[in-house]
């Protein structure tokens, strides 16, 4: 088992990790949109999502992997009318290739974000 840590995400906001490896697979924990430098972005939901994909681009890389080998992807939103606009910016990053995904609607995600995004993807 191998601990992902990355200065190019978030550090973690509690008792874990910002990935791990096991067995060529990676596991992200959820990512919400704070900055690298821990400082929570208050836009509205499209730049939180677009910031919350930055956050997976550099947890992926670090850990080898990338939004290419993604094989699955849970999406936590706090307000099921925002799904369009997730949906969209979604689709910006996983074009061609389509991983499996769920999607719920939470009552509260931490700091208040309004979409938190984690992933499972196959490390290269």
């Amino acid at each position: 088992m191998k601990v992902i840590t990355t200065t190019e995400a978030p550090a973690a906001i509690g008792p874990y990790s910002q990935g791990i490896v096991v067995n060529n697979m990676f596991y992200s924990s959820g990512q919400i949109s704070l900055t690298p430098a821990g400082e929570m972005l208050n836009g509205d939901v499209k730049e939180q999502t677009h910031q919350v994909f930055s956050n997976l681009k550099a947890v992926l890389k670090e850990a080898g992997a990338s939004l290419d080998t993604v094989v699955k992807a849970t999406v936590f939103i706090k307000d099921m009318n925002d799904f369009a606009v997730i949906n969209e910016v979604y689709g910006e990053y996983f074009s061609t290739h389509k991983p499996a995904r769920s999607c719920v609607e939470v009552a509260r995600l931490p700091k208040d974000a309004l979409v938190e995004i984690e992933v499972i993807a196959l490390v290269k």
